[in-house]
């Protein structure tokens, strides 16, 4: 492929998510062509370590035998056929296997095509469901300070990360934000608003997009009982945090934590096509049950909900995960990473913190100047040394797939130390200044 007519159509043509174009037009792409395993490869023959699972979603690796198996054989069966008033083989399949790996009490299970309507979703029902049980005041949410759920207006709305957020506050509805991992701040918002909430919604254990920031052992669990105290449903977005990322299937299986809804999106499929899973209880579901007229009808779809393809993905993966002991196996490598991390990036003087959960790493940069965009330069230098990783503002995360080697996990830490020493040589004099 031509490198540089792909870079230039690119620049006339797209416009990338959260990409700020006036600096994406200023520096060569990176053009990705084929993957294997863990390596991306650009179109100039270039392998790189995919050091964030292609935004947080590959699982096994890319081009995993069995899951490309599942799609071809799919393929040759459908495509796509609409779940409206229709049902298909790999949806109810898939559907069953969800409830039977979920935690307790989940019994139904909403297809959609991605994190935000996960989210949209959960919103959506927690809304309605007070409706149809005769509460119609319940109409806000408790979120958490630095929130995120996605990026349409629902799921937004329950956001509260006020760079991606705040230019769309005419458009949202009222939400209430508590300090993550603080309960009494959750009870006090309770107290307040009790009557008015309709659910809490959180990210268990890491909210990923605030920069891995981890919450203290027990808070989830605390937050169950408030919400059971209050009377109110709980959310949980495991769109980021489940399939494996923390080392559980699911992060809230680790306090023993039954959310009222659950939303699964990235790492379902694998990461190889769009598919989402919003599973809730009975309970709520019984409350949409009732004659036409009465109008309990749950009006929201989506024209690729459950796609067959995409289902079979989603199985093929969770056979993966048992053929291949993938939670066993990974137990291993989370140490590995902890090691590594402890060895080789925390004593940088370019480093601040180092958060992490499971596989998932949040690296927080020294404090630089915004304009200087040193998240960014670190990636930079890390794609120079063979590994994409992405930054958040000036945390460098790390959320490999589960299936990366010892010695790929290995390398690319010491990649990404070694970016992070280059990116930021020129800034001694600073970074002593901080640290005195």
């Amino acid at each position: 492929m031509d490198t540089a007519a792909l870079a230039a159509d690119d620049r006339r043509y797209l416009w990338h998510p959260f990409t700020q174009q006036r600096g994406w037009a200023q520096e060569p792409p990176l053009i990705i062509e084929r993957a294997q395993g863990t390596d991306l490869f650009d179109t100039d023959g270039n392998a790189y370590i995919d050091g964030v699972s292609s935004l947080w979603c590959n699982v096994h690796g890319h081009r995993h035998p069995a899951i490309d198996a599942a799609v071809r054989d799919q393929l040759d069966r459908v495509a796509h056929t609409t779940m409206l008033g229709l049902s298909h083989p790999p949806a109810i399949e898939l559907a069953r296997r969800l409830v039977s790996l979920s935690p307790p009490g989940l019994e139904r299970v909403f297809y959609s095509d991605n994190g935000s309507t996960a989210t949209e979703v959960a919103v959506k029902l927690a809304f309605q469901y007070w409706q149809h049980r005769g509460q119609p005041g319940r109409t806000g949410f408790i979120t958490l300070r630095d929130a995120y759920h996605g990026d349409t207006v629902g799921s937004v709305s329950v956001g509260a990360i006020e760079l991606f957020h705040a230019a769309y506050r005419p458009l949202l509805f009222e939400t209430w934000a508590a300090e993550p991992g603080d309960a009494e701040d959750m009870r006090a918002l309770l107290e307040r608003h009790g009557d008015s909430v309709a659910a809490v919604i959180v990210e268990p254990l890491v909210q990923g997009a605030a920069g891995m920031l981890v919450h203290p052992p027990g808070f989830l669990r605390a937050v169950r009982q408030l919400c059971d105290e209050y009377g109110v449903l709980l959310i949980c977005d495991e769109v980021a945090v489940g399939l494996g990322r923390t080392g559980t299937m699911f992060a809230c299986e680790q306090e023993g934590v039954s959310p009222d809804l659950l939303c699964l999106a990235k790492g379902i499929s694998g990461g190889y096509l769009p598919l989402a899973a919003t599973l809730t209880t009975q309970e709520v579901y019984d409350a949409f049950l009732g004659e036409h007229e009465e109008l309990k009808t749950f009006f929201h779809g989506h024209t690729y909900t459950g796609n067959p393809l995409a289902c079979a993905a989603a199985l093929a993966t969770l056979d993966v995960f048992e053929s291949e002991r993938t939670l066993e196996r990974l137990a291993e490598r989370i140490d590995e990473l902890g090691s590594h991390l402890a060895e080789l990036v925390a004593p940088l003087p370019a480093v601040a913190e180092v958060r992490r959960r499971g596989f998932m790493t949040g690296i927080q940069l020294a404090d630089f100047p915004a304009a200087e965009r040193m998240g960014h330069r670190v990636t930079v230098e890390a794609r120079r040394r063979g590994a994409v990783i992405r930054p958040l503002g000036d945390v460098v995360v790390l959320m490999p797939p589960l299936a990366i080697s010892a010695t790929e996990l290995r390398r690319l830490v010491e990649i990404t130390a070694a970016a992070i020493a280059a990116a930021t040589a020129s800034r001694p004099a600073a970074l002593a200044t901080q640290s005195s």
